[in-house]
């Protein structure tokens, strides 16, 4: 028996494999099936390997999404640099998280939607689930799939919480098509990087558009102080209400700036947040955690939806190979930070 704690990507793509190879799974997740909102995102290749790997038909996945032509970085002091797409493709989440419903809902997993998870708690017996006034027994692998303010990690491990990784991240979608389309190349994720007089990195600035989509797609990451708040993700707020502080913070592109900015109507806003993997409480067998409920990075990766996907598929070959999903999930652990680790080196080159 599998319980999985969250039905967003990894959630989705774990428990329909697994129910496709005849395991029994239950499925909880507080959102009614079906796309849903969010906003958008970008998979390179390993990620969409891992969804195939579990069982997801890739032509389905390239129906409602579509490759990238490249990436490529340019900065307020002249540098750039170009890297070609390494199978990536562009999604709206709400179209990804269409095609994982449908995988998941004709699996033969049952599926608990509606009523938010308040309290997994873990022992030698079992666990137990609280869903509302109910109180669910589970027995077998507990996998928490439940997002960066994972419930199941709150029981787990309650000192290691989310922290604020020291932007405020903005996205938003075009309304209507830019007036004139954009000097940048089509179809390629630009990233364009303020450089402080000092030396010190300033904000990001990212967009994509093809020609032929009404709606043409962006993001900034600013380095300030986090947004006082009840909670971190502050959700649609309306762009008038962030224009002034977004071309502060760009003004070396503040044409190309102000055209996304009077063609958006609500912006998402929120703090990014990290997770930290150090100290963290070993996987066990009985009961692990997946993507950001146990390794969050903020936004600026890139790489948080493949690394969660590539954890879903290390815990469903090791059930489906009759090997140790926890054992797994420690190896996933040492790539995810050989990853961050040569990505940083990168970085400073």
């Amino acid at each position: 028996m599998v319980s999985v704690i969250g039905g967003g990507i990894a959630g989705s793509c774990l428990a329909g494999g697994l129910a496709r190879k005849g395991r029994q799974v239950t499925v909880y997740e507080q959102q009614r099936p079906g796309p849903g909102a969010g906003a958008f995102l970008f998979i390179d290749g390993r990620g969409h390997d891992a969804m195939e790997a579990m069982g997801v038909d890739r032509s389905a996945l390239h129906e409602v999404s579509y490759p990238l032509a490249g990436l490529d970085y340019e900065d307020s002091r002249g540098r750039r640099s170009e890297m070609p797409s390494r199978g990536h493709r562009f999604w709206l989440r709400r179209n990804l998280m269409g095609v994982l419903s449908e995988f998941v809902a004709g699996s033969g997993a049952e599926l608990r939607y509606g009523e938010p998870i308040t309290e997994v708690t873990s022992g030698d017996d079992g666990h137990e689930i609280r869903r509302g006034a109910d109180v669910v027994a589970a027995e077998g692998l507990v996998v928490g799939a439940d997002g960066i303010d994972s419930v199941v990690r709150a029981g787990l491990e309650p000192g290691r919480i989310p922290v604020y990784a020291g932007d405020v991240v903005l996205y938003g979608m075009t309304g209507t098509p830019l007036d004139s389309p954009p000097a940048t190349a089509p179809a390629v994720l630009h990233f364009f990087a303020e450089v402080a007089e000092d030396g010190s990195a300033g904000s990001t600035f990212g967009h994509i558009w093809r020609p032929e989509d009404p709606a043409a797609l962006w993001f900034v990451r600013i380095p300030r102080e986090p947004l006082p708040a009840t909670r971190d993700d502050i959700g649609m707020r309306p762009t008038g209400e962030w224009a002034e502080t977004i071309l502060a913070a760009t003004p070396s592109i503040e044409a190309l700036v102000s055209d996304f900015l009077s063609h958006t109507e609500l912006v998402h806003v929120s703090n990014a947040r990290d997770v930290p993997l150090d100290g963290a409480r070993a996987p066990q067998d009985s009961v692990l955690l997946i993507g950001d409920a146990d390794h969050a990075i903020t936004p600026a990766a890139g790489v948080g939806a493949r690394d969660a996907l590539e954890d879903g598929r290390a815990v469903f070959e090791a059930i489906v190979g009759a090997g140790s999903p926890a054992e797994a999930m420690t190896q996933r652990r040492k790539q995810i930070i050989t990853d961050r680790e040569a990505a940083q080196r990168a970085r400073r080159r």
